[in-house]
């Protein structure tokens, strides 16, 4: 059974804790700069790792790929 988080009864206390939940900082101690920039990378990388790609080795990695979602556990 999924652990659920408690929400408060009274109504007020339930609104500032949904309120202090939006409102929180989104730093979690990372460089904002630096996570675009991470978050730039990943969103090209797929389609420029898949163009560099001979179609002999996607081949190869497609087939490692159906292997291993066909093995068992």
């Amino acid at each position: 059974m999924p652990k659920r988080s408690r929400k408060p009864s009274d109504p007020n206390a339930a609104a500032a804790s949904i309120l202090a939940d939006l409102i929180k900082p989104a730093s979690d101690g990372k460089n904002p700069a630096a996570v675009a920039l991470g978050r730039l990378g990943g969103l090209k990388g797929g389609k420029a790792r898949a163009a560099n790609l001979s179609a002999t080795r996607r081949k190869a990695i497609a087939k490692k790929a159906a292997a291993a979602r066909w093995r068992k556990p």
